[in-house]
């Protein structure tokens, strides 16, 4: 496994829209190790395979119930609302008020290219949309009804303590 440099905002890389996964091989595992190693070091929910520099649709998720990987995913279902902050590894800092689906159902292939579908709710399905507007090139900022300041991100931060 290695770390992986994230893209930043600058990068216009992060606005093309990724390729579907084909093959399902050494590389593609190597990558997902890749994937998971970097956004743990960076204490990250989530990371696209596109944030690390690589046009294929894999990303990882732990939203604090374990790594999941999720291969060529496509969003199946989405139903409720939820509101509230929402940061990005490659938006160092930065957080914003994303209105994203409180429960979404995800159809995904495995390292291995097995499909298979799965659900979450709350924190999971806002990182499962994050990351999947990763692979169709959209950022969390476009998402935003509003940029949160310094003073607010400090306030959020206190009240995890």
């Amino acid at each position: 496994m290695a770390l992986r440099n994230i893209l930043t905002k600058e990068d216009r890389f992060l606005l093309k829209k990724c390729r579907p996964v084909e093959k399902f091989d050494g590389r593609l595992a190597q990558l997902l190790d890749d994937l998971a190693e970097t956004m743990y070091s960076d204490n990250g929910a989530g990371l696209a395979a596109i944030q690390v520099g690589i046009l294929r649709r894999a990303v990882v998720v732990d939203a604090g119930d374990g790594l999941k990987e999720l291969v060529n995913p496509v969003i199946l279902e989405a139903g409720g609302e939820q509101e509230g902050p929402e940061g990005c590894l490659s938006f160092p800092g930065e957080w914003g008020i994303v209105k994203r689906p409180k429960h979404v159902k995800v159809r995904a292939q495995d390292r291995n290219g097995k499909t298979f579908e799965c659900e979450g709710d709350d924190l999971l399905a806002r990182a499962f949309c994050h990351e999947i507007d990763h692979l169709d090139g959209i950022l969390f900022p476009s998402r935003a009804s509003r940029m949160l300041t310094v003073d607010e991100i400090k306030e959020i931060a206190s009240k995890g303590d």
